[in-house]
């Protein structure tokens, strides 16, 4: 293996695949590891490097497999292990590596650990999970009033009268990262599945691991009961010794952290290979706010030599295209389904711009399924179908990115499934199918093939220099490959070049119109 392949997420192009909306082969309406193997010729296609599998691990779905029962086996829904080992030797045998998600925050209330621990105080595995007495003349009142990640209280009261902490839903307890047993666990589930093929861990909530033990409320200003406590770095530390014991294997934080500083600390080289980019995500389609947001980016993993990342969507977020064209075109719980009108046209528009952004930018990019798509939050799910348990908490459900992807056919499920689909999928799809977009070439998708050929065959060189392009206008080469995006409100010139190697849209003469980008070479 090359040094190249060995730190191959260092400038890859990972595709998400969220199980259950990919592709369903059974026809029970929910996608599957037997159906991520009948499509892995389109990741194949669409040339990507690495796949990121969301949760397939045995669960009650309290939240969409994020409440995991058994991280060493694969939930009866999805298939079972020996599909998922099948499905990395396919991907390998494709070009493409497979990251699997890890969720060290917490596990499902059905796990074996909780049922002994709700079973006996005086279980030993009582000592996994936050038990405490509760407040109060009689232990009524919950130990903390900390509000959840999902909204809502953090507490709920066991049979014996005691309360245990869930950052998350009830059905899913925090464990106790100061325990050994905690600890060693986790090394060993990294170890099952590095020995079973997988190239990569996506590590969940990565900063919520540990809790000050004196449990004080939250106070703004002081320091966070359960936010990026520094204990947290013994354990990536840990765990990257793990990897380093398997050649090419690479840990990959989710890191909410709007601290850049606390942020890179995660990327030390001795921690994780590489974290999400949630500062770009959230970024408004603003060319001073994105150029800062590049600059910081860079400068921050510059300082502790680890890749930057690039990510537009994901399985949590509003779809781009949806933000994109909206008036407020930033990120944020709050302003899902406030009933903001959205231009889809100014959406996609912005979304095909924003591809060759996040495309020629130094560092790995990562592409949500149905982004290459060009798909849209479907905002009119009714209340009734759904799913996400984070909506009765504050009135935000992420299921609207969550929908599955038509593949072909002009009325749903698109050949999702043969039965029906868990969350309805919109009449306006027809053409956003990948049979509709294969061979046109002024589809999303075809964009996507060749954007992300081109980036292999064109876009190398690890530095980037900013160019002067005029107000309004985010313009960078790397190598003898320019970027220019305009974000102006007018057609501009475009730089002196020998030949353009991609436009995100249509192009006037030697004029780059506005929400417009383009790959230049000199």
């Amino acid at each position: 293996m090359s040094a190249k392949d060995s730190a191959w997420w260092r400038d890859a192009v990972i595709y998400q695949v969220y199980p259950r909306s990919f592709a369903d082969s059974d026809g029970d309406g929910v996608g599957d590891i037997g159906g991520i193997r009948a499509r892995l010729g389109h990741l194949r296609d669409l040339g990507v490097d690495a796949i990121w599998m969301s949760p397939w691990y045995p669960s009650p779905m309290a939240d969409a497999g994020y409440d995991v029962a058994d991280f060493r086996d694969v939930d009866p829904v999805f298939g079972d292990l020996a599909g998922a080992e099948a499905l990395i030797a396919e991907a390998h045998a494709a070009g493409i590596r497979m990251i699997v998600d890890i969720v060290p925050n917490h596990i499902s209330s059905e796990h074996p650990w909780f049922q002994a621990a709700i079973a006996s105080p005086d279980a030993p595995e009582r000592d996994y999970f936050w038990f405490r007495p509760g407040r109060g003349e009689n232990g009524e009142q919950m130990p903390t009033g900390w509000t959840g990640e999902f909204g809502g209280t953090t507490w709920s009261k066991a049979p014996d009268g005691s309360w245990y902490l869930h950052l998350f839903t009830p059905e899913q307890p925090d464990l106790n990262w100061e325990h050994p047993d905690v600890q060693a666990e986790f090394e060993d589930i990294l170890r099952f599945w590095f020995d079973r093929g997988a190239d990569g861990i996506r590590i969940d909530s990565a900063a919520l691991l540990f809790k000050d033990t004196a449990l004080p409320e939250v106070v703004e200003g002081e320091p966070h009961p359960f936010h990026d406590l520094d204990a947290v770095h013994d354990v990536y530390r840990a765990w990257r010794r793990v990897a380093d014991d398997y050649q090419g294997r690479a840990l990959i934080g989710e890191v909410w952290m709007p601290d850049v500083e606390r942020f890179t600390n995660y990327l030390r080289p001795d921690e994780l290979h590489a974290a999400f980019n949630f500062d770009f995500l959230g970024c408004a389609w603003d060319p001073d706010l994105m150029r800062a947001c590049i600059d910081r980016t860079l400068d921050a993993h510059a300082k502790v030599g680890a890749p930057p990342t690039w990510v537009l969507s994901n399985h949590d977020v509003t779809r781009h295209v949806t933000r994109y064209g909206r008036a407020d075109t930033t990120f944020s719980f709050e302003n899902n389904l406030d009933g903001s009108p959205v231009d889809l046209e100014l959406g996609t528009r912005r979304a095909r711009a924003a591809a060759l952004l996040t495309l020629s930018l130094p560092g790995s990019t990562y592409v949500y399924q149905g982004e290459e798509l060009g798909l849209w939050e479907n905002e009119n799910i009714p209340e009734d179908q759904i799913q996400d348990p984070m909506y009765a908490r504050r009135g935000h459900t992420r299921d609207g990115c969550r929908v599955p992807l038509p593949w072909s056919g002009d009325e749903p499920p698109y050949a999702f499934t043969t039965g029906t689909s868990w969350l309805p999928q919109p009449a306006e799809w027809k053409d956003r199918t990948v049979e509709a977009q294969t061979g046109d070439p002024n589809s999303m998708l075809e964009l996507y093939r060749t954007a992300i050929r081109l980036r292999r065959e064109h876009i190398n060189d690890p530095a980037m220099t900013w160019l002067e392009a005029g107000a309004d206008v985010l313009a960078y080469c790397r190598g003898d490959v320019a970027c220019v995006l305009n974000l102006s409100g007018a057609a501009i010139p475009m730089p002196e070049h020998k030949t353009i190697l991609l436009a995100s849209g249509p192009l006037d003469g030697d004029l780059l119109p506005q929400d417009t980008a383009v790959w230049l070479r000199f």
